[in-house]
């Protein structure tokens, strides 16, 4: 009987233990790493329109998200953060944080960082560290369409936003500005993501390079390819920002 009962308290042990466990990785992380669902919300992003507004001198707008503001924020967030800027144990903890805009940064940007983290990370051959480095340029071309479809959708409506303003009955001054203040904020997040993609694209033939000379493979031809592929996009994107400032950073 004696025996029985101890056998009765390590099963409960274990499945104590078991259940801990999974409620500790349920709130460490999603799957693969990826951030939880019910860890985001609706407007998780919508601080880049803040952000952008502010680090030009413009109050941002008050006005509530519409579907296709947030998805457009939505979108610009994963091309908008630097490639590879996360460390592997970030995945999980602390994986998401806010960036300052192009316009607010001094530090001149510095298209070695990201070669130079591919080539010092541990790999088990070069051969992996330029299937990596294909497998970022593609998921940039695959992120690309969407976010400029969806910035095609935002930039038309902006401008029919503009023109109903002057059929508007009592349009107070504070009305007026957030709607500027909106079209402001779309506008340079647009601009935001096409300075960031013609970074990478600078950042990604940097690295190539680095890794031809230091290792040649067969490989290089396909990541080549591909660059070549983000550079043209990233050159003709399909949609022009009609408000705020432009900006154009080569590398």
């Amino acid at each position: 009987m004696p025996d029985t009962f101890r056998q009765i308290r390590c099963c409960s042990s274990a499945l104590l233990l078991a259940l801990i466990g999974a409620a500790l990785g349920a709130c460490s992380g999603g799957d693969f790493g990826r951030t939880r669902a019910d860890m985001r919300s609706d407007d998780m992003h919508r601080w880049l329109g803040a952000e952008v507004t502010s680090s030009v001198g413009v109050k941002s707008s008050q006005f509530q998200l519409t579907d296709e503001e947030r998805q457009l924020r939505d979108l610009a967030y994963p091309l908008i953060e630097p490639p590879r800027s996360r460390p592997a144990w970030r995945s999980v903890f602390g994986d998401y944080k806010a960036m300052p805009s192009p316009w607010r940064q001094n530090v001149v940007f510095d298209r070695t960082t990201y070669g130079r983290t591919l080539i010092d990370e541990p790999h088990r051959s070069f051969s992996s560290r330029y299937a990596q480095l294909i497998e970022d340029v593609r998921d940039d071309i695959t992120r690309f369409e969407p976010f400029f479809a969806s910035a095609v959708r935002v930039i038309e409506l902006d401008r029919k936003r503009e023109a109903s303003m002057k059929m508007v009955s009592e349009l107070s001054p504070r009305e007026k500005a957030d709607a500027i203040a909106r079209m402001q904020e779309n506008s340079l997040i647009v601009q935001w993501v096409q300075q960031c993609l013609e970074r990478r694209v600078s950042s990604y033939r940097w690295a190539l390079e680095r890794l031809v000379i230091q290792a040649p493979d067969s490989m290089a031809a396909d990541a080549d390819r591909l660059i070549g592929e983000l550079a043209a996009q990233t050159a003709n994107p399909p949609v022009a920002s009609p408000y705020g400032r432009a900006v154009a950073v080569r590398g």
